[in-house]
């Protein structure tokens, strides 16, 4: 017993007081868990990627099942935040077997500040759509001023309004925040369908968050790959710009002629709320901060114009504002998760070098830019998050473009393009879950009507194929700083 009791005390830690002793201990502890774990996370694995594919085979599987079956709603049969559960599951196996602490890493992926960040938009978003719709702001804004344009141009003026917005501010999340309620109230007035009509905003919002000098997209991808800012622009530009200009001549030609109708006047004070908001958003402001102030405005105009509403009103709408985006913040954070499981067993790490196999495998530009494209969608598509996408793609597509003679400016804009591409019409991307749970419809009902983003890859396909000239020289082996 007694040697038992002086065991702790050795001679290399003669000096320091026990207490520090201890804590260096649990910090050298610390440290190796760390190592170990980071070492883990760079293990490439095939088989870390099949949670998501799981979720997707339910998801999809059980949603055809119940339309084949005659359901109306046959993909609200099983709701996504269910059908993930087993993906979940089978990501925390894999990442055990694998040595990954999976409880750690689910909570640190569903607890990542931009997952955090996207759920609080849902939840200010989904009050503001809600108040402003129950005091009338929404009605007000087609009464005194859509109500104008012609029917014919209700499509493509979203889409316009939506990427200018989107351009100025760099951000495809707050303008949809922004737009989608103003974009309902044109919908239900003229007799548009829903769809269509977010399909136009979401296409708006990601043309103007792809092209957009402060996106965060634009800045990844520029850095990632060494180019000016400005070089990127215009590259991107020529191929974004023709998709647009298609984008706009079908939404014209799809908009069908029913004239916007309005039962009564209403007063211009109420549009205050709308137009506070698209100002704030446009001056730079966080957009959290924007629909923070947007929801208490409207809350103060609903008490002081509308007859019988009051504090009460307020706070139960406000309510049933985040009951409406109940769904789409679970399954947010449950990808979250999933994500950062698959990422720390290896699963993007595996991806990334197979695309890079590949493409050492061949040679000329078309076959860089290609597997360029190939890896950002991919990996946009197993995070749901374009700029995670082009951070983890980053380093290979670099070392790509050097292989295979690609100009920074030109990988940087393939790559940014492909991972705004899927991030459009993912299902389960934020973008179409926001628009999907302000105008309550299905995902998978808004993932085909989101033209530009289908357009652009065709577009910036094309551009990839047609021969032209070579690039300028590649980027040195040294990463930029």
């Amino acid at each position: 017993m007694e040697r038992a009791l002086r065991r702790p005390f050795r001679f290399w830690n003669a000096g320091i007081p026990a207490g520090a002793s201890t804590a260096l201990a649990h910090d050298r502890h610390n440290r190796e868990s760390l190592h170990a774990d980071k070492a883990m996370e760079t293990r490439p694995s095939a088989v870390a990627l099949t949670p998501l594919l799981l979720f997707l085979a339910l998801f999809f599987g059980s949603g055809l099942y119940f339309t084949l079956q005659g359901e109306d709603m046959g993909f609200y049969q099983l709701r996504a935040p269910v059908a993930i559960l087993p993906a979940l599951a089978l990501a925390a196996w894999i990442a055990h077997r694998r040595g990954v602490r999976a409880g750690e890493t689910l909570l640190r992926g569903m607890g990542d500040p931009n997952i955090m960040t996207m759920c609080l938009i849902f939840l200010l978003a989904g009050a503001f759509a809600y108040v402003s719709q129950a005091i009338g702001a929404v009605d007000a804004v087609v009464a005194l001023g859509i109500g104008a344009v012609p029917s014919a141009l209700l499509l493509p003026g979203l889409f316009v309004v939506a990427s200018l917005i989107s351009l100025a501010i760099g951000t495809s999340m707050g303008t949809i925040a922004a737009v989608v309620p103003i974009a309902l109230g044109v919908a239900d007035a003229s007799g548009l369908d829903r769809a269509l009509v977010l399909g136009a905003v979401i296409g708006g919002a990601m043309f103007g968050d792809n092209l957009s000098v402060i996106s965060d997209t634009t800045i990844a991808a520029t850095r990632s790959q060494g180019a000016e800012m400005r070089d990127k622009f215009r590259e991107n530009f020529a191929i974004a710009l023709p998709a647009a200009l298609v984008t706009i001549a079908l939404l014209a030609f799809l908009g069908e002629p029913a004239p916007v109708t309005t039962d009564e006047p209403a007063s211009a004070w109420l549009v205050l709320p709308y137009v506070l908001v698209l100002v704030l958003a446009l001056s730079g402001l966080d957009v959290i901060l924007v629909l923070g102030i947007g929801l208490a405005l409207a809350g103060i105009s609903g008490i002081a114009l509308s007859p019988g509403y009051d504090v009460v009103h307020l706070a139960g709408d406000i309510w049933t504002g985040f009951e409406g985006m109940t769904e789409i913040l679970l399954l947010s954070l449950l990808i979250g998760g999933v994500g950062a499981l698959m990422k720390a067993a290896g699963g993007l790490e595996w991806l990334a070098r197979a695309i890079a196999r590949f493409a050492r495998g061949h040679t000329g530009r078309r076959t860089g830019e290609f597997s360029i494209a190939a890896l950002s969608a991919t990996a946009d598509v197993f995070t749901a998050n374009n700029t995670v996408a082009i951070l983890v793609s980053g380093d290979v597509a670099r070392d790509i473009a050097q292989r295979h003679g690609i100009s920074p400016r030109r990988a940087a804009s393939v790559l940014d393009i492909f991972a705004c591409v899927p991030q459009g019409i993912l299902p389960y991307g934020a973008q179409i879950l926001l628009a999907a749970g302000l105008a309550s419809v299905s995902p998978l009902a808004l993932a085909g009507t989101v033209f530009y983003c289908w357009i652009l890859a065709l577009v910036a396909m094309a551009f990839m194929a047609w021969p032209r000239r070579a690039d300028a020289p590649a980027a040195s082996p040294t990463r930029a700083a």
